[in-house]
């Protein structure tokens, strides 16, 4: 299989790819460095050594004119779309960049697989929600600009189903964590607690601690990128991603804490009226047409991911505390 992946440097997109190289696919990823990093991608380019032309990364915007040329010559038989603007507070600042990135990028992407024949897209969608539990019927009401735009991706993709005949498949994802995740800007929550954690740095939870959250381990999120690839065109539309296993905010800062030793409670500062309590999944239709299901439970994830997180947070605290404003777990898709 030819594979073409967007967001190719960041930390789903590097996992992704790894993988689909470990499966002998060839790829060719696309990602405009702009919050990705090619240290991600050290194992891919590897790749290249033994088995010539496995891997090919391109530096480019997704929003680029030229996107339609590099779709042409890659000749994919799949398109993997995880590029996208991930920062919930730069979207509040400014809609209009974040829109650009995510709706006028998404258009872009499904103009450039329309003209180079391919049916298969697999988007990174978000998963978050006001509704608990959710499934993928319910009514969608985004919160932010960023979770507006990338529903307006998931909106775009079905009009080039309808009108081309592509058929897309969109994954609703959980809290993704795991080794890889950007540690700066608006770091998931086990990413931004167990850093904390390994620095000395103190915690500060702005909203409800005990607000339940849906997670999902990078391996299974990507597992599930495999499976919607390997789905029969027939199969298209939503599907949830996410453990089945929620936990809530001071549970997941518990088990952290449990791992590295961590003595000390956090502070926890009174909610906004406008925080999400809880957001829930229901990732049945995932389970049941897919194929899919979650493999690492989140207490096996944490302890990975802090493995990870030891070799590359100093351990002195030398920054600043960490606060967790519980609006942010609102967006959840963290595709970079």
């Amino acid at each position: 299989m030819r594979a073409l992946v967007t967001g190719a440097a960041g930390f789903i997109g590097s996992t992704l790819v790894d993988r689909l190289l470990a499966d002998g696919h060839q790829v060719v990823g696309i990602d405009n460095m702009s919050a990705g990093s090619a240290d991600n991608l050290q194992e891919a380019l590897a790749a290249n050594e033994t088995h010539k032309h496995r891997f090919t990364l391109v530096n480019l915007d997704i929003q680029a004119p030229e996107l339609v040329d590099v779709f042409a010559g890659a000749n994919p038989d799949i398109i993997f779309h995880l590029a996208a603007h991930v920062d919930l507070s730069a979207s509040v600042a400014d809609p209009n960049f974040d829109a650009r990135n995510n709706v006028l990028g998404t258009i872009n992407v499904c103009e450039a697989s329309r003209l180079a024949g391919v049916r298969r897209i697999v988007y990174a969608a978000s998963g978050s929600s006001k509704y608990v539990p959710t499934g993928e019927s319910h009514s969608v009401a985004p919160v932010s600009p960023h979770a507006a735009a990338k529903l307006a991706g998931e909106f775009y993709l079905g009009a080039y189903a309808g009108l081309y005949g592509l058929a897309p498949i969109c994954l609703a994802l959980a809290n993704v964590y795991g080794p890889r995740q950007n540690l700066h800007g608006e770091a998931g929550m086990v990413i931004a607690f167990g850093s904390a954690v390994i620095s000395g740095r103190p915690v500060t939870i702005y909203g409800e601690a005990a607000a339940v959250h849906e997670f999902v381990y990078v391996d299974d999120a990507v597992d599930a990128f495999v499976r919607a690839a390997e789905a029969p065109m027939q199969i298209t539309g939503t599907y949830n991603i996410r453990s089945g296993r929620p936990a809530t905010v001071a549970q997941v800062l518990q088990m952290i804490s449990s791992v590295h030793d961590h003595p000390g409670s956090p502070n926890v500062a009174s909610a906004c009226t406008s925080d999400v309590p809880s957001i829930a999944m229901d990732a049945t239709h995932a389970y049941e047409t897919l194929g899919w299901q979650p493999g690492v439970g989140l207490m096996d994830g944490i302890h990975r991911t802090m493995q990870w997180l030891r070799t590359v947070v100093d351990p002195a605290p030398t920054f600043l505390p960490v606060s967790w404003d519980s609006r942010a777990i609102q967006e959840t898709c963290r595709a970079s």
